[in-house]
């Protein structure tokens, strides 16, 4: 009874009720609420402050933004069904104006993901013309991963989340983690419009998952930044669910020392048995390996799966490449 007295007391005020419905719609900043909803940011922040109070939203701040989201589907789902149940008898005015404002939020978003990719093209296509085109890659990563269910994906170091955009359809709910704010703002103007997609400003080494909470986990072009790849490794592994698989996608040794210089690379790529060692380390198995030769560098994927309960230990490094 004190959770729904909560509940009804926060969004007994008409701007509360409109930010728990445009937050259905995505996930927006403080500012960007203020925007739609004509307000100062003070007084959207007190009123963002009762909902998160009540577990109708949740803050996370990135950088100097703070992005506002729906809280636990337990508080959420009822107060959603109240509203369209109410809202398909008498439509509601303020939604319609509040719609098209959020529309021109997510124009923004888009223009300003479009000038920084405009701004930054040379140094992406610097680093894409040293290796296979990256539709061979995506369409490698896809073939591995297989049919199977995806479930819930976790996307460690999303940076613009083209995986997620590949690959969230097919899980029943994603996440997509990264320690640039930049780059989550990128992926929100992309992914806007995915309901089952979560984006969070996290670190590879201590993700905002508990143990076993996802069935894959995926690494795409990120494990050769990290100081500590067993590390980033042990942590995906960590919270991977029994049978839970970690698919890798990096370079395979090469000796660009420039993209240490000028890339801030922390490795020059990666031996098959050196990531064998590290699944082994965090209970992984490797369970497939795949070369992509084509260009000056050489990508690999990688995908270690982690034991089921009953099931004995994987195949050798030796019989994984000569399948």
């Amino acid at each position: 009874m004190t959770l729904a007295l909560d509940i009804f007391r926060a969004l007994a005020d008409a701007t509360r009720l409109r930010i728990f419905s445009l937050l259905r719609s995505m996930e927006l900043s403080v500012g960007e609420l203020a925007q739609v909803l004509g307000q100062s940011q003070p007084r959207v922040s007190r009123h963002v402050k009762i909902l998160c109070d009540a577990g109708l939203a949740e803050r996370r701040k990135e950088g100097s933004w703070v992005f506002v989201a729906l809280g636990e589907q337990a508080a959420v789902a009822p107060v959603a069904a109240a509203l369209d149940g109410w809202v398909a008898r008498e439509p509601d005015h303020w939604a319609v104006a509040d719609a098209a404002r959020l529309a021109a939020v997510r124009a923004d978003r888009a223009s300003s993901a479009a000038a920084w990719f405009e701004g930054h093209a040379d140094q992406w296509d610097a680093i894409r013309s040293l290796h296979v085109a990256d539709d061979q890659v995506e369409a490698a990563m896809a073939r591995v991963l297989g049919d199977a269910p995806i479930g819930r994906l976790i996307d460690i170091g999303t940076g613009t989340g083209r995986m997620l955009e590949l690959f969230g359809a097919r899980a029943d709910a994603a996440l997509g983690i990264d320690r640039s704010s930049e780059m989550l703002r990128l992926a929100r103007a992309k992914l806007h419009d995915r309901a089952n997609t979560e984006l969070r400003q996290a670190d590879l080494y201590a993700l905002p998952m508990a143990d076993g909470a996802a069935d894959v986990a995926i690494l795409h072009h990120v494990l050769h930044f990290a100081q500590q790849p067993g590390a980033a490794i042990a942590e995906a592994a960590r919270v991977l669910g029994p049978g839970g698989r970690l698919l890798i996608a990096d370079f395979a040794p090469h000796d660009r020392e420039e993209l240490r210089a000028r890339d801030a690379h922390s490795r020059l790529g990666f031996a098959d048995d050196q990531i064998a060692t590290w699944f082994g380390n965090a209970g992984l198995q490797m369970a497939q390996i795949e070369t992509l030769e084509g260009g000056e560098l050489t990508v690999t994927l990688w995908l270690g799966r982690k034991a089921a309960s009953g099931i004995g230990e994987g195949a050798s490094l030796r019989e994984v490449k000569a399948a």
